[in-house]
């Protein structure tokens, strides 16, 4: 499957799934709500590779990647999406999400040695602007028990631990480890983990039975779970972190316009110019340089540094 077809199943899927996640807070906690997604992903997912014959047996190391994987990618980082949700609109979720593309390039610069340009800075710092423009109606009475505040904080820092997992999953790539195994271990750990949390901070594994929360849970199973990560982690071994983190340029987009249909959000001038300003930002980071023709050479006389460059700078789409 084509680079450009994982990134737009990455953005359509991700970019509903804010949505999705509305319908999963209220009656449960938003733990036990991930617990149940997970579960349900990882037996799916393992049913998946069983059919299909692929290997599940692995050495002690890799299900050491496999539990990290599962702690901060389907765990700690969806924990703190569901709660921030309770704050915040999908949509503004979704947009504080986004800076998890800032987090993935320094990330690669402190993990991989992948060097940024002036245009990261000049990214950032549109990226950065325009988040504090989104949310410009509360700067000015922002206090540390702000609603809004609070959420937007947790949103950041599940950023932060999913931007942490995306490194992970590129470093076990690089060993040789599949995606799709390596996602069903990885779902069935972060379940695991979970439950403890849930169990640890006394919340009961109750169940909602309305059409909204089966659905939604069906959905955010299959499709924000297994496909969309599927895809995701699939396009990061390919081309790195740094750059599979474009994806997030949509993410907000696609959320605002279901928050719209949905949601009854109103589109403000801020919002307006805070959303293009983080878009601005990532596309700006990731944008290809162009340059005259350069001399080829044998892959022998290339410096091995420049190799590397070169294999970092792969186009998006084959």
């Amino acid at each position: 499957m084509s680079n450009a077809i994982l990134y737009l199943i990455t953005v359509l899927v991700w970019g509903s799934t804010w949505l999705a996640i509305e319908f999963q807070l209220g009656v449960v906690a938003p733990e036990v709500s991930v617990f149940y997604r997970y579960g349900l992903a990882s037996l799916l997912l393992f049913s998946w590779c069983a059919a299909r014959g692929l290997e599940l047996r692995f050495g002690l190391r890799a299900h050491s990647r496999f539990l990290l994987l599962g702690l901060l990618l389907f765990c700690l980082n969806y924990i703190l999406t569901y709660h921030a949700q309770q704050h915040i609109t999908s949509a503004l979720c979704a947009i504080a999400f986004s800076t998890m593309l800032w987090m993935n390039i320094a990330n690669a610069r402190i993990f991989f040695g992948v060097r940024s340009g002036p245009r990261v800075i000049i990214g950032s710092a549109l990226g950065v602007g325009g988040i504090l423009m989104l949310f410009l109606p509360q700067v000015g009475s922002i206090t540390f028990s702000d609603a809004t505040f609070y959420g937007a904080t947790l949103a950041v820092l599940g950023a932060f631990v999913a931007s942490l997992g995306n490194m992970v999953s590129q470093e076990a790539q690089k060993g040789g480890l599949p995606v799709l195994q390596a996602n069903a271990w990885g779902m069935f750990y972060g379940t695991l983990l979970t439950g403890a949390i849930a169990l640890g901070q006394g919340h009961a594994f109750n169940f909602d039975f309305s059409a909204g929360y089966v659905i939604s849970l069906g959905y955010l199973a299959v499709f924000g779970s297994i496909v969309a990560f599927g895809a995701y982690l699939t396009l990061l071994g390919r081309i790195g972190a740094h750059k599979a983190g474009y994806a997030v340029v949509m993410f907000p987009v696609i959320a605002l316009i279901l928050s719209v249909l949905f949601e009854g959000l109103q589109i403000t001038a801020n919002i307006v110019l805070g959303g293009v300003l983080v878009t601005a930002g990532n596309v700006i980071i990731l944008r290809r340089e162009r340059s005259a023709a350069p001399i080829v050479e044998a892959p022998e006389q290339i410096h091995p540094q420049l190799q590397v460059e070169l294999q970092v700078e792969k186009p998006l789409c084959r």
